[in-house]
């Protein structure tokens, strides 16, 4: 470790059945999870919790940076980018499982909207001397938004899906969904931090919980090998979204046909 930031970090977590069925209850799905059942794909997310004090944690709810992986930017503003994901084998819930988790690349470079920190993490989940899970984790980092500043305008969402699926939120869902992954993220729970902070609408839905939409989705068709999104929009908790396929291609289209994000999947 060097001023605080780790080169590394591994964590052992055993796959808890329980803490499996309560995300699957949350998400509304019918099918319980047994010791020795493999685990839903991107149900890794609710294990390997980053637990830290009070004192070590930033305005935002997360732990701060500088003081785990992430380094100090010097940009407040945190965001699941995107990611990618490759399934080698199945975690079974009720086994031991490790993740080793690094930092792959920082990179620092100047937006439309001010300067960007883009940060990318490598994991790989371990379960039983075997290597189940690789996961890239993008995420961005930038400055406060200015007062009466313009958003971006959003990209918009194809409509030629050849299958489909709504998917709708609830300040609830979002706040289960936190609970379980132990993201303290305000923006997902405090709706006036997520207004009156950092310029939301209202609370954000996270970005791997429409991702775990779109890879269940998937899973229904065939188990998922490889599984790239990229958000592009945020989604606000009293929004439907749609869920969207059309071969390989992924997204989520927003109510008013915005694009949230974008997908690749590979059976």
């Amino acid at each position: 470790m060097q001023n605080g930031v780790q080169a590394e970090r591994r964590q052992t977590d055993v796959m808890d059945p329980d803490r499996a069925n309560a995300l699957a209850v949350a998400l509304g799905l019918g099918r319980g999870v047994d010791a020795g059942d493999a685990l839903p794909p991107f149900f890794h997310q609710i294990y390997f919790w980053e637990a830290q004090p009070p004192g070590l944690l930033g305005r935002d709810g997360h732990p701060k940076v500088g003081t785990g992986l992430i380094p100090d930017l010097g940009l407040p503003r945190r965001m699941w980018a995107g990611g990618a994901l490759h399934f080698h084998a199945p975690l079974r819930a009720g086994s031991m499982a490790e993740k080793r988790s690094r930092v792959a690349d920082v990179t620092l470079k100047q937006g439309r909207s001010g300067p960007l920190g883009f940060v990318t993490l490598a994991h790989e989940i371990w379960q039983g001397g075997q290597l189940c899970v690789t996961e890239r984790q993008d995420l961005v980092y930038r400055e406060d938004a200015a007062p009466g500043g313009t958003r971006p305008t959003p990209p918009k969402a194809r409509d030629d899906e050849e299958t489909r699926r709504a998917m709708a939120f609830s300040s609830t869902l979002l706040f289960r969904y936190s609970a379980l992954t132990f993201n303290g993220h305000r923006i997902h729970y405090d709706i006036e931090y997520a207004r009156a902070v950092e310029g939301y609408g209202g609370l954000v839905v996270h970005g791997p919980l429409l991702a775990q939409g779109l890879l269940l989705m998937a899973e229904d068709a065939a188990p998922v090998r490889a599984f790239t999104f990229r958000a592009t929009a945020p989604l606000m908790h009293d929004e439907a979204a749609t869920l969207c396929r059309s071969g390989e291609d992924m997204w989520v289209r927003g109510p008013d046909g915005r694009q949230c994000m974008v997908a690749t999947v590979e059976q």
